[in-house]
């Protein structure tokens, strides 16, 4: 890795500092490595306020980004920033693409194609009707040679990656949480079956060992929709993460 990405690997651990803030420090800046030791009253003539200021000065000086990097090595963890030419293409034209993405996939025999992609969402409390509506959906896109984006979780998500992958295809996992953390449990198989077999890749731009919460499944959404060229709902409550997803795919 090296020392550019290295500050943006740090400024991805600070959670102060999103998409819209990074993208005004590295315009500001030039760089993340001259952003990340700019003075603290530089910082905060650029809008980012005093208590963002001293809360990322404190940060940065304890960070270790070199022990940081080395617990991604460990981990099998690559990173892609936002300047990248393998960055995918359909999620940087979002508003508020994601400047860093973790990913897990070290063993993909072929690269995956992120110019058909296709997401399949839904909820939690999956029905037999909705199950084998999300099989014999993904079954024809993966025939199609689509690759199927979901985000892991119980229900729906499981399901649509499980298929994919008894498909003979290929899945990306997008989580809410840091790249390490496998939720819920009970998706251990098929979260190490995608990230250590070849049939896809998981992927966070939330940074190691950040545990999942309500607040951070609309980031999570956005990634997943911003992958796609379309998003399929195949079963879910009026209210539910699964239509928010689709209606971010509207959007964007």
């Amino acid at each position: 890795m090296d020392e550019e990405t290295a500050y943006w690997v740090g400024f991805s651990v600070f959670p102060g500092i999103g998409p819209v803030r990074f993208k005004l420090l590295l315009n500001y800046f030039g760089s993340a490595k001259n952003a990340w030791l700019a003075p603290a009253e530089t910082l905060k003539n650029i809008h980012l306020g005093d208590k963002l200021t001293d809360q990322f000065v404190d940060f940065r000086k304890k960070f270790d980004v070199d022990d940081y990097i080395v617990q991604l090595e460990k981990l099998h963890v690559s990173v892609l920033t936002l300047t990248e030419p393998k960055y995918p293409t359909l999620l940087k034209q979002i508003p508020d693409a994601p400047f860093l993405l973790y990913i897990k996939g070290h063993k993909n025999k072929e690269p995956i194609d992120l110019a058909r992609t296709i997401a399949v969402v839904g909820t939690r409390q999956v029905t037999h009707y909705g199950v084998d509506v999300t099989q014999r959906i993904v079954e024809g896109l993966v025939a199609y040679g689509f690759t199927i984006v979901s985000g892991l979780a119980y229900g729906v998500d499981a399901v649509a990656h499980q298929t994919a992958i008894d498909s003979g295809g290929k899945t990306i996992a997008v989580l809410g949480c840091g790249i390490d953390i496998i939720a819920p449990p009970s998706n251990a198989r098929l979260y190490h079956q995608i990230a250590e077999e070849g049939v896809g890749a998981i992927v966070s731009e939330m940074p190691l060992g950040l545990r999942p919460n309500n607040g951070l499944f609309p980031a999570r959404n956005r990634i997943i929709s911003g992958l796609s060229l379309g998003v399929v709902v195949t079963e879910g409550a009026d209210d539910s993460g699964a239509l928010i997803t689709a209606r971010n795919a509207a959007e964007q």
